[in-house]
């Protein structure tokens, strides 16, 4: 058991999980500005986990997925983390306060959360405020992903929707390094998003017009049928989409070790941490399968350890992120699970990450 579990968990687990969560933004957030990163530092990644996707140089394959930094806040400690490339936001066109609270929820027996936060945000003035002091040299090696979603509003549905996220990837999209367009979060105040078919279609065909030469990824639920994903797919590829984010949170509560009853008191919301690791992986390597491999492909989902991102990696994920195992496992997790992947690398005879990479899957 690490410090952080025999230590920090018992406090922050004695706290409701969004206090809990904003205690752990401010800790960074000092240590960030008093220069005490180092109290937390971990080594950079070997060499041999580093890579060139879209151009853009990783130096390990472990990035931190949306949700945690919405507002480009921490990117200077989180780069210290050990981590390769950071997700942010999700940045909406407007800002919002998201739902009402309680809207954070632990599910121990799991090792998953439940949250229907809202896509809280303060918007894209303040976002690239905060983003523009993570320097331009700090990012050489660390690329920072900007996650884009439709503004949280009944009043914005349909065209408005699409209006709603073109306006904001016009905003935001000359300062990330690659874009995710979010058409898959649950939280909007209607419950829909853009996994129709024509829906898709259309938004797609105004991001054509809008967007610019950066990479642009699209995130898809861990709900979505795998026939349905496939067109989806489809349709993405004949709009010359750079490459996918698989999974999103679920709306799914099957086979959870959580009692229904409180799984009942806690109400709708977005599972993730481990229930998602099937299900992810299953669609990372469906995905990679009927691409044969040509795009690249962030999977995440119920990653705790180095053997679970080496299946991803084996299922076709070029990349992978976590959110929901730092909260389990604490700041740490990272530099393991590099470790672990470097151990296994040389343990298979690998040289780089880049050989493992769809080896488990049959074109």
């Amino acid at each position: 058991m690490s410090i952080y579990q025999k230590l920090a968990r018992p406090v922050l687990f004695g706290l409701n999980p969004e206090s809990a969560h904003h205690l752990a933004f401010s800790t960074g957030k000092l240590l960030q500005k008093s220069k005490l990163s180092a109290l937390v530092a971990a080594k950079k990644p070997g060499k041999e986990l580093a890579q060139e996707i879209f151009g853009l140089e990783f130096r390990g394959p472990v990035g931190l997925a949306a949700g945690f930094d919405k507002s480009a806040e921490l990117l200077p400690l989180i780069s210290e983390l050990g981590f390769g490339f950071a997700e942010t936001g999700s940045v909406t066109d407007q800002p919002s306060n998201g739902n009402p609270k309680p809207r954070m929820f632990r599910l121990p027996e799991d090792k998953a959360l439940i949250n229907r936060l809202g896509l809280n945000n303060p918007g894209p003035d303040v976002f690239l405020q905060n983003l523009s002091s993570f320097s331009v040299k700090s990012r050489a090696k660390f690329p920072v992903g900007i996650n884009v979603a439709k503004t949280h509003s009944p009043a914005i549905l349909g065209n408005k929707g699409i209006e709603d996220i073109v306006n904001c990837v016009s905003k935001v999209q000359e300062f990330a390094d690659f874009l995710v367009i979010n058409i898959s979060c649950p939280n909007t105040a209607e419950g829909k998003t853009f996994e129709e078919e024509q829906s898709l279609e259309n938004l797609l065909s105004e991001l054509s017009n809008a967007r610019g030469k950066g990479p642009l990824l699209v995130k898809f639920s861990p709900d979505t049928e795998l026939s349905l994903l496939e067109k989806l797919v489809e349709q993405c590829e004949k709009h010359e989409v750079s490459g996918y984010v698989l999974c999103n949170t679920s709306q799914s509560r099957a086979g959870l070790n959580s009692s229904k009853t409180k799984l009942e008191e806690i109400g709708p919301g977005g599972l993730s941490g481990a229930p998602l690791f099937d299900k992810s992986i299953e669609r990372v390597r469906h995905v990679y399968k009927q691409l044969r491999g040509q795009k690249p492909i962030i999977g995440l989902g119920g990653i705790d350890s180095g053997q679970k991102a080496w299946s991803y990696l084996q299922a076709g994920a070029s990349l992978v992120e976590l959110y929901s195992g730092l909260v389990y496992e604490g700041p740490w997790l990272v530099d393991r699970i590099n470790k672990e992947l470097s151990q296994l690398l040389d343990k298979e005879g690998c040289q780089n990450i880049k050989e493992i990479i769809g080896s488990g899957v049959t074109l």
